[in-house]
């Protein structure tokens, strides 16, 4: 309780009473401005050492895990969007086997089909009658045999198709996935890039802090050396003690100091300056 008024008396607010901020650089420019306030407030001056460890260890602690969970977040986001690309690849991959194959069996069928009604055709009129038998029987292979190369052609074109098809969902598939790998990097990218310039902020906030305990305990080193010399100045019953009277030494008794002697050389005399 001493603690959570401590942070409310120093201005500290808890995560949930922050308002969000959807950018980290703001984020961090807040916090500059949330350190500038204390360094600017009056009464800091009678914060404890102990107080200010507690205000930069809490501020510290809150800017390395906001960067963790976004960092988290983005790790998250991108190995679901790379297991959604592969799934739905190999169920595009999938689905286009399983046509083609239908579209085979299918051909396969139709063709099997025409072909047995052409050969019970043919062997019914061979038993009939010998000429008509084998003219018709003649003419119902040729129709025969068109029908199956029709047929035949018919399946080529089919197995071409479907398997042109193929190609086609496979590569729209893979241009997909080229797509979604690239949109990957760039969000890879991007992420590295806001970890470092996180980095390089965090730095200098760590720096930033050092030098303000720096400063805090000069502060209170010359407060202490002060409060003793106060002390001393004290006797024990509360009144000044009465300094001794400083004893400087008189210089009349002194020999006088002898001229020095003029040389026999003239000195020639310098001209002033001329000021500008």
């Amino acid at each position: 309780m001493a603690e959570k008024k401590f942070r409310s008396w120093v201005g500290f607010r808890e995560e949930e009473e922050r308002a969000p901020i959807a950018n980290p650089v703001d984020r961090i420019r807040d916090l500059e401005s949330q350190l500038a306030d204390l360094r600017s407030r009056r009464d800091i001056t009678g914060l404890s050492r102990e107080e200010f460890e507690i205000l930069a260890t809490e501020t510290a602690m809150s800017m390395i895990k906001s960067a963790q969970g976004r960092e988290a977040k983005a790790t998250a986001a991108a190995e679901r969007l790379m297991n959604e690309s592969n799934r739905a690849a190999k169920d595009t991959l999938e689905g286009a086997e399983n046509k083609a194959r239908s579209i085979l069996a299918g051909a396969e069928s139709r063709g099997r089909k025409y072909i047995s009604t052409a050969e019970a055709e043919a062997a019914e009129i061979i038993r009939d009658g010998s000429r008509e038998a084998a003219a018709i029987a003649d003419a119902k292979v040729r129709e025969a045999d068109s029908v199956v190369e029709n047929k035949k052609r018919e399946a080529v074109a089919l197995t071409s198709a479907a398997r042109r098809e193929a190609e086609r969902v496979i590569a729209e598939a893979a241009e997909n996935v080229s797509d979604y790998r690239a949109w990957l990097a760039e969000i890879i990218i991007e992420s590295e890039r806001l970890y470092r310039s996180q980095a390089s902020a965090l730095t200098a906030a760590e720096s930033a802090i050092a030098q303000s305990r720096e400063k805090l305990d000069s502060a209170f080193a010359r407060l202490a050396r002060m409060q003793s010399q106060v002390d001393a100045s004290f006797n024990e019953d509360g009144t000044v003690k009465k300094s001794a009277p400083i004893k400087v030494e008189s210089k009349r008794t002194r020999a006088a100091i002898a001229a020095p002697k003029k040389s026999s050389k003239s000195v020639a005399k310098k001209k002033p300056a001329k000021r500008k």
